[in-house]
This record gives C-alpha cells, structure tokens and sequence, in this order.
C-alpha cells in the first residue's frame, strides 16, 4: 500500500480520534461490566451455597423416609441434611471414587452400597484412603461393619460425567456420579441404586475397629468474587482515566507545537535603503568643509 494511502490516529481530524478514543473506552467498560456482573452473580450463588450450609450441616438426622420417599428425588434444598439409614452394607459392591484431592494426594473416596430394610440402595461415601507407598492404588482400605448397621450420612447430588469423557480402571469411578456407579455394580443392585442423591457418611453403629479417613467440612471460605467484581468495576474506571490522560497529553504536545513554531518564525525581510542623489552628497561635503 502507497504511503499516500495508508491511514493513522494522526492523520484523522482530532474529533476523530477522540470519539475512537472514547468509543474504546466505552467498549472496555461494557466488557468489564459484563465480567463484573458476572463475579457478583457467582458471589451470590456462594453466598447461598454458604446459607443452605449453616441451615442444614448440623441439623438432627432424620429417617431417610422423611426427606426422600420412595420414588421421589432430593430436593435441593435439603442438601447437606443429616439422615439416619439402617440396613447392611453390599460390601463386595465396593468402588472407589479416583484422583480425589485429600492429604495433598490424588486419594480415592471408599464408595459402598448400603441396602435399606425396605429394599432401596443408597451409596455411601465412607472417607478417602491415600494411594499406596509404591502403587498408584491404596494398600489397604477398611472394610465396612458387617451385618445390621445404623449409618448416619449428610445428602449430596451426585457429581457431573467427566466433560473428557475418562474412564476408570475396573472397580473404580471417575466421578461419583450416580450413572456410572449403577453400571459399575451387579445389575440389580444398580437398578435398585438411588439416583438423586448419595450420603457422605458421618458415623455407624456399631462402629468398626478402622475406618477411611473421614470427609473434610465444608469451607466456609465466600472465595474472591466479590473482590473480582469490584476490580472489574475499577478497571473500567482506570480505562476512562486512561482515554483522558491521552487526550490530554495530545492536546499539550499539540500546544508545544504551536508555540515552538510561533517561537521560530520567520524574521521580516529588511526593506532596502533608498539611494541617495550625487548633488545632496556634494552639497553635504561643501557644508562641512565650511563647518572647519
């Protein structure tokens, strides 16, 4: 492309390249506006999380019956709430959840069948286990009380299917989600298998001699959205500030311009001196010859 063709901020008319200038700005504070609104929006689906925490964590259990009957499913707002289950534990239905972050390890969850006495099946999360000391799988993994057992267990949705689409080695779940551990066990107990919720386990009875180590609480932690959201709001401003200051600093190198050109004019051509006449020479030649 010729020079004469190519086109800069510099060469547009200065109203031009202010509007471009605002418009910019403009745009970026939609942007940031967007993404503010955004963590605010994450900050009160936490705030909620936190809420339902506080209300149901520490409730007295209730029968399973009371909160999920049969053929119903669990309704959000009763997770984290404590119920009480009594029936045996399918102990050769064992799996174990992988790639789980617990004692700064990828631990796995001990996920077990328990069969209610009225027939329904409920997984159980009993705790996580670390990976052994030279395998990638636990050396050992407690084995759950066997016969009648009274299980006290706080409600959980099940988990999402992996997005990559991995899978598990045999005896084993990516994901606890409820789908999978259905197919992972004997058909009929996974027919049988709760689908709208699993129990993360707080205490049985009677109480075996081992157990996995137990779940961690809930954080507490609201997380940073709330400050997101205000940085956001401040980039927007900064962005504003930003504009003005190049604006600014354009129209005072144009005023040095201006003034340094004012500064270097030109100086004004002399006019040239009229000659003098060779009489009015002689005459003032004659007076100071006088004059001595």
């Amino acid at each position: 492309m010729s020079a004469s063709r190519e086109v800069s901020m510099q060469n547009l008319p200065k109203a031009g390249r202010w509007a471009i200038y605002i418009a910019l700005a403009v745009l970026f504070a939609v942007a940031c506006a967007f993404l503010s609104q955004w963590q605010f929006s994450r900050n009160e689906q936490r705030a909620a999380q936190l809420a339902l925490v506080a209300q149901n964590h520490d409730a007295d259990p209730v029968p399973l019956d009371e909160l999920i009957p049969p053929g119903a499913e669990l309704d959000p707002g009763d997770e984290w709430r404590p119920v009480r289950l009594e029936g045996v534990y399918l102990s050769d239905q064992q799996l174990l959840a992988r790639n789980r972050a617990h004692g700064g390890t990828a631990a796995f969850e001990v996920l077990v069948p328990f069969q209610l006495e009225d027939g329904r099946v409920v997984l159980v999360d009993r705790g996580w286990v670390p990976p052994g000391d030279s395998q990638p799988n636990p050396d050992v993994v407690p084995s759950p009380p066997e016969g009648e057992v009274t299980v006290i267990a706080r409600l959980r949705p099940g988990e999402a299917r992996p997005s990559s689409g991995r899978s598990a080695p045999e005896g084993q779940v990516p994901t606890i989600n409820l789908g999978l551990v259905s197919a992972a066990v004997d058909p009929s107990i996974g027919a049988a298998l709760e689908q709208s919720t699993y129990g993360l386990m707080v205490s049985e009875d009677p109480p075996p001699a081992t157990r996995p180590t137990a779940l961690e609480s809930p954080s507490e932690d609201p997380g940073p959205h709330l400050s997101y959201a205000i940085q956001w709001i401040l980039f927007a401003i900064m962005g504003f500030v930003f504009i003005g200051y190049v604006i600014h600093t354009e129209r005072r190198h144009r005023r040095d311009e201006s003034e340094d050109s004012e500064d270097g004019a030109a100086p004004q051509p002399e006019l040239p001196r009229r000659r003098r006449d060779r009489d009015a020479v002689d005459e003032d030649a004659l007076i100071d010859a006088a004059g001595r």
